[in-house]
């Protein structure tokens, strides 16, 4: 008799290849051909941004073993793992490392890793002792300031504090492209040779020599011709994936901040926003254009406050596209770099009749906390979209150490840490009034510092948070999508393990965990909890 746990992992499979065989009779993003593989090729899992994917999760609760530790343990900080063109594999990309994971018969393991350039593996290994003891797990060892500022000196991070390979892409040869100093860099993987299987850098490119001095590289985007939109701190420059002479560049104002990646569309419009404008930029093909002509655009969006983010001021999300095919409203989302922030909605391509304003649409962002509250509702993580609905998380907590949101999710979980923030609240777009209105809001719910993310097959979206009552610690919770009750829940305890630190939250093609920890990316088994070796 099959247990409950593999009746619902049976259940999530079918429900995961229904979902895959009726996307063709909805609207999506369009598939941009030349990246690896349609979801988790790039960094928020498609070329839109969207922060969605397509497998389904069972619904449930369960924990980690007590003792779990990442199958493919990686020096911190793991934003995401990345699709290969092979089913079977995944690119690992850390701040300081890169590895190719094999992912076969419910595995994950580690067959090859490269030292990001300057890096020596005794900094990896220093890094991971700060975070993590093995001989208690469920301790956080970074319990004071000066430890944290200490593990964060160590990083590699870039000028302006990026992390390192933040916002990466591969494409259709299996070439991963990531940011590392002020170098792009194209990777590959060599299954085998003398010395078994390797990863290779096949070419860099010095940016240093084409960004405006002060300049630093944000990340790196496809465009739907092949080519690579590299976004700087105040630029953004088309590039061939063979790192010749670059085809188009513009660049921003002076005083503005690129901290974001961007989003592009089929047509290759990039949308990207600074802590002052969001702009559509359009690659013609030949030119990378800034004029109305080519259907280029650029607004002011609500911003001047400034908070306890990571970056502290401006929108804190990349740009989402919302709406595509025969779609009534093409649209682009972000958050706005207001103190009690808005989600802001842009008409994408010409303003419909009967409208002035490139904005198509803003909501305040409340959470569910009360009207009375004063403090910041403000995020770091990108708009989840699905459909017309948006979902926004609250990163700000009521208290802060008042040295960096970077030393207070190290800190999390410590005796005397800042509390997690809460609240989460999800949105509709309607395309009759041309308006938003909130679904749900839950001001109890934790979403600490990951990127959410939404199961289109389950309509779940997940958020990873701290809760310090009864021991309990880090949890994956997926929160129904139209009502916002939970359903699902995976405890990850309390310890470092448990910290995702900016990730992106992935599940696999049969409902899997896909937890990039702040140690390294882990497998955990769904339903069950269970972490195999």
């Amino acid at each position: 008799m099959r247990s409950r746990f593999a009746i619902n992992r049976m259940l999530a499979k079918v429900l995961g290849v229904l979902a895959i065989s009726t996307a063709a009779h909805a609207s999506g993003p369009v598939p941009n051909p030349y990246l690896a593989a349609q979801t988790y090729a790039i960094t928020h899992f498609d070329s839109a941004q969207s922060n969605a994917f397509p497998y389904a999760v069972p619904s449930g609760t369960q924990s980690t073993p007590t003792l779990a530790f990442p199958q493919a343990p990686a020096g911190p900080i793991n934003l995401m793992t990345l699709a290969t063109t092979s089913s079977d594999y995944m690119w690992g990309v850390s701040a300081t490392s890169v590895g190719y994971i094999d992912v076969r018969n419910n595995g994950f393991r580690r067959v090859a890793t490269l030292l990001l350039p300057g890096v020596q593996s005794a900094l990896v290994t220093l890094l991971s002792g700060l975070v993590y003891n093995p001989l208690l797990p469920l301790v956080n060892p970074i319990a004071t300031v000066a430890l944290a500022q200490t593990f964060l000196a160590q990083l590699p991070l870039g000028a302006g504090g990026g992390f390192p390979s933040a916002y990466s892409v591969v494409d259709n040869s299996n070439v991963l492209y990531i940011n590392a100093g002020a170098q792009i860099l194209a990777l590959g993987y060599s299954p085998g040779g003398l010395l078994g299987p390797s990863i290779q850098i096949l070419r860099s490119l010095d940016m240093s020599t084409i960004l405006q001095s002060g300049e630093s590289i944000t990340g790196v985007v496809m465009t739907y011709d092949g080519n690579l939109a590299i976004v700087g701190s105040r630029s953004l420059t088309i590039v061939g994936r063979n790192f010749g002479t670059p085809k188009g560049r513009v660049t921003f104002g002076s005083d503005e901040t690129i901290s974001n990646s961007a989003a592009v569309d089929e047509n290759n419009a990039v949308y990207v926003v600074s802590d002052k404008l969001m702009r559509k930029v359009v690659w013609t093909g030949s030119t990378l254009s800034q004029s109305a002509a080519d259907g280029a655009w650029s607004a002011a969006y609500p911003t001047g406050d400034t908070f306890y983010t990571l970056f502290g001021s401006g929108s804190g999300s990349t740009p989402a596209l919302m709406g595509f095919g025969s779609d009534p409203d093409k649209l682009v989302v972000i958050t706005d770099g207001k103190k009690q922030m808005d989600l802001v909605a842009f008409w994408r391509d010409a303003i419909p009749s009967g409208f002035t304003n490139r904005i198509a649409g803003q909501i305040p962002v409340t959470c569910g906390l009360p009207p009375t509250y004063t403090g910041a509702i403000q995020s770091d993580q990108s708009v989840a979209t699905n459909g017309y609905g948006a979902f926004v998380v609250n990163n700000v907590s009521t208290s802060n150490t008042g040295t960096s949101p970077l030393v207070d999710n190290l800190l999390r979980g410590a005796p005397g840490a800042p509390p997690a923030p809460l609240g989460v609240q999800r949105f509709a777009w309607d395309t009759q009034t041309h308006t938003w209105s909130s679904v749900w809001a839950r001001a109890d719910v934790s979403s600490d510092n990951m990127i959410p993310s939404v199961s289109a097959a389950s309509n779940l979206v997940f958020v990873n948070g701290f809760y310090p009552a009864n021991n309990q610690g880090w949890t994956l919770d997926g929160l129904d999508w139209n009502t916002g009750a939970t359903v699902h829940q995976t405890i990850l305890g309390p310890g470092p393990v448990g910290n995702g630190f900016y990730a992106e939250i992935q599940y696999l093609p049969d409902g899997d965990l896909l937890f990039n920890s702040l140690l390294g990316p882990m497998r955990v088994q769904e339903p069950g909890g269970a972490v195999l070796p």
